[in-house]
């Protein structure tokens, strides 16, 4: 049995798709999309997607994982995952209307998915826009209309649990 270097990627049954960073004598250090950083062993069942041969890299460790990882969520269709603030976990979402008819109750788990699915749909659109073939006076009237989306979204900022997810809209001087 060939060893994987450094690079190579697979796919574990559990831990899902990942790139391998470091090889032990007895362990595949792998960092995986959705499971971050895990050791497995080298005789593990896995699906071998590319194998690279071992070479020795000067690049850091840390280096290499962020950039497989951003290399992984770019070329894949899955999103990062973002976290709902600890407080919302397992509420609901109570819709009542303004005339007498049967309240909506919505999980706010499943509000919260459509939210951060919104925000990364614009986030592709604002990416497209700036990649495109557009005048500059275009992109940045574009650009404009993408902050003002960002900033009719920041009432959801309640809901996520790193700031570092929120939706920033214009900032006023």
């Amino acid at each position: 049995m060939k060893l994987l270097g450094i690079g190579s990627r697979l796919k574990h049954a559990e831990l899902g798709v990942g790139v391998v960073t470091n090889v032990t004598s007895k362990h595949y250090w792998v960092t995986f999309i959705e499971n971050g950083l895990e050791t497995i062993d080298i005789d593990s069942d896995f699906e071998v997607i590319e194998a690279l041969e071992d070479e020795v890299d000067s690049v850091s460790f840390y280096e290499v994982e962020k950039t497989l990882k951003n290399l992984l969520m770019r070329w894949s269709d899955i999103s990062p995952n973002v976290a709902i603030a600890d407080k919302w976990k397992g509420g609901k979402l109570i819709m009542e209307p303004g005339t007498p008819t049967q309240n909506k109750e919505v999980p706010i788990d499943t509000f919260f998915h459509k939210i951060v699915m919104v925000r990364d749909r614009v986030r592709v659109m604002e990416q497209k826009i700036n990649s495109s073939n557009l005048e500059e006076a275009d992109k940045i009237d574009l650009q404009q209309y993408i902050t003002k989306i960002y900033g009719s979204l920041t009432t959801f900022n309640v809901l996520f649990k790193a700031p570092s997810d929120y939706f920033v809209g214009e900032k006023t001087k």
